[in-house]
């Protein structure tokens, strides 16, 4: 009796315990679908049964930009030099925004998606990056409300400001900020599956950390020393970049940005190595 063979074409092949370093880049491309998918689940979830709906895009910038104005510009003082109060913190506001969205979402990832993946095999990978994409997505919307603000008062208030040819690396640094949310992201997501603790502590310290960029503040009107401090924050060489292409004012320097995306680039290694080996057994610690 012949018996034929034929080449069967397997869609899961089931392995033994893959080495820390083995990220199966491959195969996270291979979902991208999945990815797409998700950034779709992300970006409506919020605002699903909202009586407003993605009016909150809009809304949530303009209460702060309006609250920030109160406080900092009329009560405290703080000046934002040549700048306009409004433009100023709503420069500020949208681009950190998106940062802090990328790193806050993406770090309680194990914690909020557990259900899921107890149940379905596919890249843990492949949920943070969705976010990190759907946040961009709200940062799009929200640049383009700062875009008609930053018409008006160029049309319509004469103020003294101008586009630098820098502004044609912003795309360069909402790609390293994505890559510094992301990174810090997985970090702690990684380390809540273990000391659950640190869910608490994130949102106080996203807080601190806004006060230690200069979004509601120029940099500026610091002394040189408060200065050299803060530009150890990776993100302050963005803010100050973005405004300094938008507005020509602001402190643009390239070592500052080298050192933003090398930090932001060693941090996403470490968060992915991190990542890769707690996936294989965080179901057993959650």
């Amino acid at each position: 009796m012949n018996i034929e063979h034929t080449d069967e074409q397997w869609t899961e092949i089931i392995r033994p315990k893959s080495s820390l370093f083995d990220i199966k880049l491959k195969e996270l491309w291979s979902y991208r679908d999945l990815v797409l998918l998700f950034v779709k689940r992300d970006f409506v979830k919020d605002y699903k049964q909202t009586i407003l709906g993605p009016l909150w895009f809009f809304i949530q910038p303009l209460i702060q930009t309006l609250t920030f104005f109160f406080i900092f510009s009329k009560v405290a003082k703080i000046g934002t030099g040549k700048l306009p109060p409004i433009l100023f913190y709503l420069s500020g506001i949208t681009i950190w925004t998106y940062f802090a969205d990328c790193f806050n979402k993406t770090s309680t990832i194990f914690i909020s998606n557990a259900a899921v993946f107890g149940k379905v095999y596919f890249p843990r990978l492949v949920t943070p990056i969705s976010i990190v994409i759907s946040s961009m997505v709200k940062f799009g919307i929200q640049l383009l409300l700062f875009i008609l603000i930053y018409t008006y008062y160029l049309v319509f208030e004469k103020v003294d400001i101008h586009l630098n040819f820098t502004i044609l690396l912003f795309p360069f640094y909402v790609l390293i900020m994505a890559t510094l949310g992301l990174g810090l992201g997985i970090i702690f997501s990684s380390l809540t599956t273990k000391y659950k603790d640190l869910v608490f502590l994130l949102q106080f310290g996203i807080q601190l950390l806004m006060y230690a960029t200069p979004v509601i503040y120029p940099l500026a009107n610091l002394s040189p020393k408060y200065k050299s401090y803060l530009l150890m924050n990776p993100i302050t060489p963005i803010v100050e970049a973005i405004r300094y292409g938008l507005f020509g004012d602001g402190i643009f320097d390239i070592w500052y940005l080298a050192y933003s995306l090398l930090f932001s680039i060693i941090i996403l290694i470490v968060g992915v190595l991190l990542f890769n080996k707690v996936e294989k057994s965080f179901m057993d610690t959650i």
